[in-house]
C-alpha cells in the first residue's frame, strides 16, 4: 500500500486517527506538526507568534514537500491546503482523506485556541478559518470520511472502508 494522508481542520482527528489506522495497516505514523517543530526547534505557535502566519504556512509547505515516505500514513497540519505546492506533493504521494467535521464539532474540540499552533491571522477567527479551508480539503481529498459524531475506532473503519472501496472502484 502507499502512502495515506489525512487532512482536516485542527480538531478532526488526523493524528489521532492517524496512529491508529498506521498500526491497523501496519504502516508507519508520521505528524508533520511534530516534524517542523524538531526542525525549527520550537513549538508551532511560538513560530506563529514570532515569525507570523505567512512565514509558518511556508515552513509548513516546506516540510511537506520535502517529504519522500512509501507505506506511512501522514497527519499534515490543518493548515497544509493554504499553499498550492503542498497540495500538489501531498496528492503526488498518495491517497488524501479529508476527515470531515463541522464548524460546530471542530470549535468543541479545540479548547486551547489561542495556544494550539493553529494558524490564525490577527482578527482570524476559527469560523473564518473553517470557511476558508473546507473548500480547498474538498478540492485536495480523493476520499472525504466524516469525522463527527462517531467513535476513534468507528473513523478507523469508516476511512479503512473508503480506502478499499477506492482501491476496488467501487462507489
Amino acid at each position: 500500500m502507499d502512502n495515506i494522508v489525512l487532512i482536516g481542520m485542527p480538531g478532526s482527528g488526523k493524528s489521532t486517527v492517524g496512529v491508529v489506522l498506521a498500526k491497523a495497516l501496519g504502516l508507519r505514523f508520521l505528524d508533520v506538526d511534530l516534524l517542523i517543530q524538531e526542525r525549527e526547534g520550537a513549538l508551532l505557535q511560538q513560530l506563529i507568534d514570532t515569525r507570523g502566519v505567512e512565514r509558518f504556512l511556508d515552513l509548513e509547505r516546506d516540510a511537506i514537500c520535502s517529504l519522500d515516505c512509501r507505506g506511512t500514513v501522514a497527519a499534515p497540519g490543518g493548515s497544509c491546503v493554504c499553499r498550492e505546492e503542498s497540495i500538489a506533493h501531498m496528492r503526488s504521494l498518495g491517497t488524501v482523506v479529508y476527515l470531515q467535521l463541522s464548524l460546530e464539532d471542530v470549535a468543541g474540540r479545540i479548547r486551547n485556541l489561542s495556544s494550539r499552533g493553529i494558524a490564525l491571522s490577527p482578527g482570524q477567527t476559527l469560523a473564518d478559518v473553517y470557511q476558508y479551508r473546507a473548500p480547498l480539503y474538498e478540492r485536495c481529498a480523493h476520499i472525504t470520511v466524516p469525522s463527527g459524531g462517531q467513535s476513534l475506532a468507528e473513523t478507523v473503519q469508516c476511512v479503512k472502508d473508503a480506502l478499499a472501496a477506492r482501491k476496488t472502484g467501487t462507489p
